[in-house]
């Protein structure tokens, strides 16, 4: 660099500057040179048109690209056959670009893959769930008993049908009337939604001894229009509420012969299938009952044709 200067600053000739040029073929020579370029074109002006002719020269052989302008300096490279360089990052981009496209493709192949995978096991476990529903549905809850007008009735005579359904006697003090008229105010509820299938209410009597036929249909035209009585040996009853897993004992007799039945106090949802579905205990209000229904109903897929 000292010489350099030296030659900027005490022997402005054109050969020294060009014999200096020549023989630059380096990286720290072409640097050198830069710095070269820049103080003859400040100081020697008359040289100047000269100097950014060999340069330009040297430049098209591939070798140096100085730059005589300061304002210029940022635009100034190394050659190597193309006076126009080629944008910064371009190639990145575009490999970016295939990179990001390929990638998508391939993720969306296999999430499709993966929902169809899917697809095919829930449609199976939903097949095989019903299948278990539908055996358990005809063995479940069946029975056959007499309504209060002396017909014969089997859970097959209620398919098609929503079931409520209640077992107590008529023998009972309170809860047993109470509950009846919460079923029955259910039944009311339901019955204002036009777009919801009719309820049928059931009470079956785990009393068989004092619940007839007779005594039966004095006991439900008191509750609702609809509501059927059931009724039947003693034998008939009790395998009723064993299908349904209804516990009964009858309690001691007083002098009157009068006993309470202790018993099992829920009222049961039969599906359209005959399926047991839901229950509710007291706790349960009427509205509370008619919004679970409702959720069934939507819900409810049909097993057999």
């Amino acid at each position: 660099m000292l010489v350099f200067r030296s030659l900027a600053n005490h022997i402005p000739s054109w050969s020294v500057m060009k014999s200096i040029l020549q023989a630059s073929r380096g990286r720290h020579a072409q640097v050198s040179l830069q710095h070269l370029s820049r103080t003859y074109c400040s100081r020697l002006p008359v040289l100047r048109p000269r100097y950014q002719t060999y340069v330009r020269s040297c430049s098209r052989q591939g070798w140096l690209l100085c730059c005589h302008n300061p304002s210029e300096q940022h635009q100034a490279a190394f050659s190597q056959g193309s006076s126009q360089p080629q944008k910064p990052g371009s190639s990145v981009k575009m490999k970016l670009h295939t990179r990001l496209a390929v990638t998508l493709l391939l993720g969306g192949g296999i999430a499709g893959i993966w929902w169809y995978v899917h697809q095919e096991k829930e449609q199976k476990l939903q097949d095989q769930r019903l299948e278990q529903l539908r055996k358990v549905a005809v063995g479940q809850g069946d029975f056959f008993l007499l309504d209060h007008t002396g017909r014969r009735r089997t859970k097959k005579d209620f398919q098609g049908t929503w079931v409520l359904m209640y077992f107590g006697f008529t023998h009972c003090p309170d809860i047993c009337p109470e509950e009846l008229e919460k079923m029955c105010s259910v039944v009311d509820l339901l019955d204002k939604d036009a777009a919801l299938p009719c309820v049928q209410p059931l009470f079956i009597t785990v009393d068989a001894e004092r619940d007839d036929v007779t005594a039966m249909a004095k006991y439900v035209r008191d509750f609702h229009p609809r509501l059927l009585g059931l009724t039947g040996t003693p034998e008939e009853v009790k395998e009723a509420g064993q299908s349904y897993r209804v516990y009964a004992s009858a309690g001691p007799k007083d002098e009157d012969g009068d006993y309470i039945v202790d018993h099992t106090i829920l009222i049961y949802l039969i599906n359209p299938d005959g399926l047991f579905l839901d229950y509710y205990n007291r706790t349960k209000n009427d509205t509370q009952i008619v919004e679970s229904i409702q959720k069934h109903m939507k819900n409810y897929v049909k097993l057999f044709s």
